[in-house]
């Protein structure tokens, strides 16, 4: 069955893996992921986390030890990220992996001050989705990192998700900014927020992309809505990325895409010096797999001129 991640993983499949830290990978899971993507070509995993733990896990599910380079720490997963973390300061490897530890101590490692891997950006994430009912890949931002973001945060995510979006081939990337209401309305600061960020745009304060709000989802996503509601808009109707006002609205958005519209999906973690990979225990194999996708064509751009 084709899918709308094809393309994308046929272009990382042709490029060098990307040499990755898979940082604390003490579950079946995380461990098969790091496999299953250098399998596929996606990665160099650098598996990072007590070794002889590491090893037993390998043997005991059927994998083949010994494959890949190992950095040994303590039984400690504070420790293991901030090994990894480390790694990727000094360009050892050029991409992180989530394994098996608590989403807190891997993101406090990498977001720490001597990890040396923040940049002027604010962290964010994007799903990049593919929906049966709609023609493209879209990027769902932010649904995972940033709480209650505020204009300026909402401008670097806007940033983050452009950037990804031309990384995955996208020239100039279509930003729906989204809001319960096309209308901007005083009573509802995201709707300000949303026009601001269009203007911003305009004035080329966001660059490489075009973004408009607010825009309603309905909106947003359907041509034939903004025409029978009346709204000119040059992303109604084909948004390569969706712009969610909290993370409420983004993580609920994302799961209903992902359990009740069956929406294949991928993640990836933008603002810091190299993609970083927030993988879940939760996300299906074919999810892991189009992160690790994601995750090489980013890192490839921004090697190169793109970033």
């Amino acid at each position: 069955m084709s899918s709308l991640f094809d393309p994308l993983r046929q272009r990382a499949a042709a490029l060098r893996p990307t040499r990755t830290a898979v940082v604390y990978p003490l579950s079946e899971a995380s461990m098969r992921g790091a496999y299953e993507a250098a399998d596929a070509g996606y990665i160099e995993p650098v598996l990072v986390g007590p070794q002889a733990a590491m090893t037993a896990l390998i043997e005991r599910h059927g994998m083949k030890p010994g494959r890949f380079e190992v950095v040994d720490t303590r039984d400690d997963a504070h420790e293991s990220a901030h090994r990894a973390a480390l790694l990727a300061r000094d360009r050892a490897v050029h991409a992180l992996m989530k394994g098996s530890l608590h989403t807190d101590d891997y993101m406090s490692a990498i977001v720490a001050r001597d990890a040396g891997l923040r940049t002027q950006r604010r962290i964010s994430h994007a799903f990049v989705l593919a929906f049966a009912a709609y023609p493209k890949l879209v990027a769902l931002t932010d649904a995972a990192v940033n709480i209650a973001p505020n204009l300026a945060d909402k401008a670097d995510i806007a940033r983050n998700a452009i950037d990804l979006c031309r990384a995955l081939g996208v020239a100039t990337p279509k930003v729906a900014v989204l809001a319960a209401t096309e209308d901007v309305n005083p009573a509802m600061p995201v709707t300000i927020e949303a026009a601001a960020l269009a203007k911003m745009a305009d004035r080329g304060q966001i660059a490489h992309g075009i973004v408009d709000g607010p825009l309603a989802f309905d909106i947003a996503i359907s041509a034939q809505a903004a025409s029978t509601k009346g709204i000119a808009s040059r992303v109604a109707g084909d948004p390569d990325v969706l712009l969610v006002p909290d993370i409420e609205a983004g993580n609920a958005l994302y799961k209903q895409a992902a359990w009740l519209a069956g929406a294949e999906l991928g993640g990836l973690v933008l603002g810091a010096a190299v993609p970083v990979l927030l993988t879940s225990r939760a996300d299906s194999v074919d999810a892991r797999l189009n992160s690790c996708v994601l995750a090489n064509l980013y890192a490839n751009w921004l090697g190169g001129a793109g970033g």
